[in-house]
């Protein structure tokens, strides 16, 4: 059933007083809408009332056309009312999709129109996004809000088709929430906090009372993150085996099985071979894909991890073009060792610039680095330096345990420096957002980032 919140009652002061009371008719009608008030509640589905989740916050979305790129089609599905998308105007017809990332069946969806509303349209799913079924029709819609519930669909792609305009304008959406269960299960999603570092573990113990890395490795124990990212370097001098089991293993070795590593410079001096002491000890886990760059999902975040060290091999970089290609999720945020900028002792490396170019262009949202060992963050910036608001935001995080590096020569667009105190970046993931703040090993936060969502 398709109820339209837009309808109103007739307010009770259209009614005359019947000697200094209300009047009969009055009454009695008031009785009736009691009645059928209690029906409502007692029977939800009539009321627009549903038991199922809702499913399509924050996942990934398109349309035929935007007006502008700021009413894109992502803010029909942000949980933000003051948001919104919009079509070109003047057009028909128009559609906006969502992939709910997996084959769903959805019994209700609620679209709460702006101003510029469909009069006819249909709501469409669909299992691979090209052949679509109808599970729902509007052709004398008004606007305001429309429920539709009891519904039956099937299908992993969603999708409200705007065949005739209501207004001279175009089609808008505040929010298009949809609501069903996932095949499998409920959705992928919520909140979740990760902890991430480079350059962890100098050769020391924590019988060396100056000695950082078991230090960091007990902050970041006691955060007791989802997941650990590490940013390379995460074993020094030339990254043995033998002393990745002497000092790494020491420390962070306590939360292996729940690190996502990347290697750096110092994982390539192994003089058993590039590489070869990091694959010994991390084995398939810094390996799952069998190279040494992968990627995986967690909620509606897709995260890369990359091996800057071959950042010349096109089989890495073609991986990674394919990869983003076949991404699902809404948020993305890749990691590995060289930084691109960076106020530190080693500079602005531009080794990682095609590979911005290539984040950039698939709209990437967070890159986190290593090799220099303090701790800085970035405004969000282009492959260029040039500051915009679609731009990646970039963290250096190398206050893992090596020692710390002076900050030399501070570059454009980067908002706060920290060297010296050693520490960890704890990062909070929402379905469309992100922000983080800098801890160190007192416990004590040293800085916090802003609230970003995601692109």
């Amino acid at each position: 059933m398709h109820l339209n919140a837009s309808a109103r009652p007739p307010s009770l002061r259209s009614f005359r007083l019947f000697r200094g009371g209300l009047h009969p008719l009055l009454l009695a009608g008031t009785a009736v809408l009691v009645l059928v008030a209690g029906l409502l509640l007692a029977w939800p589905e009539r009321a627009g009332a549903a038991a199922d989740p809702l499913i399509s916050r924050g996942k990934p979305a398109t349309a035929s056309s935007v007006e502008t790129s700021s009413l894109s089609a992502k803010n029909a599905f942000d949980g933000d009312p003051a948001t919104r998308w919009a079509s070109a105007e003047g057009k028909d017809p128009q559609w906006i999709r969502v992939d709910l990332g997996a084959s769903a069946t959805v019994s209700r969806v609620r679209l709460t129109w702006e101003a510029a509303y469909a009069k006819a349209y249909r709501v469409e799913m669909s299992a691979d996004g090209a052949s679509w079924t109808s599970v729902a029709t509007e052709a004398a819609g008004n606007g305001g809000v429309d429920d539709w519930t009891g519904l039956s669909g099937k299908g992993r792609y969603l999708r409200v088709h705007g065949t005739a305009r209501g207004t001279a304008y175009g089609y808008s959406l505040f929010e298009a929430e949809v609501y069903g269960t996932l095949d499998g299960g409920p959705p992928p999603g919520g909140a979740f906090t990760v902890v991430a570092a480079g350059d962890i573990a100098a050769q020391c113990t924590a019988s060396d009372s100056g000695c950082a890395h078991p230090k960091t490795a007990a902050l970041a124990q006691r955060i007791d993150p989802k997941f650990y990212l590490t940013m390379g370097d995460n074993q020094y001098d030339d990254a043995r085996i033998s002393d990745f089991r002497t000092y790494y293993d020491k420390s962070w070795g306590a939360f292996k099985a729940k690190t996502r590593p990347v290697p750096g410079n110092h994982e390539t001096y192994d003089p058993a071979g590039s590489l070869a002491g990091y694959k010994a000890y991390f084995g398939s886990i810094a390996f799952p894909q069998g190279k040494s760059w992968y990627s995986y999902d967690e909620g509606n975040w897709h995260f890369i991890a990359l091996d800057s060290n071959s950042f010349d091999q096109a089989a890495q970089t073609d991986w990674l073009k394919a990869d983003l290609a076949a991404n699902t999720r809404q948020c993305v945020a890749a990691y590995w060792h060289h930084p691109l900028f960076s106020s530190g002792g080693h500079g602005n490396d531009p080794v990682s610039k095609p590979v911005w170019k290539i984040l950039y262009a698939a709209k990437a949202d967070l890159v986190l680095n290593g090799h220099d060992h303090h701790y800085e963050r970035f405004a969000p910036q282009d492959p260029d330096g040039r500051a915009t608001a679609d731009g990646i935001v970039e963290i250096v995080g190398g206050m893992g345990g090596a020692e710390p590096y002076p900050i030399e020569q501070v570059q454009p667009n980067s908002q706060k420096r920290i060297s010296g105190p050693y520490g960890v970046v704890k990062l909070e993931f929402s379905d469309s957002g992100y922000g983080w703040t800098y801890v160190a090993t007192d416990g004590q936060v040293k800085d916090t980032s802003p609230k970003y969502s995601c692109h």
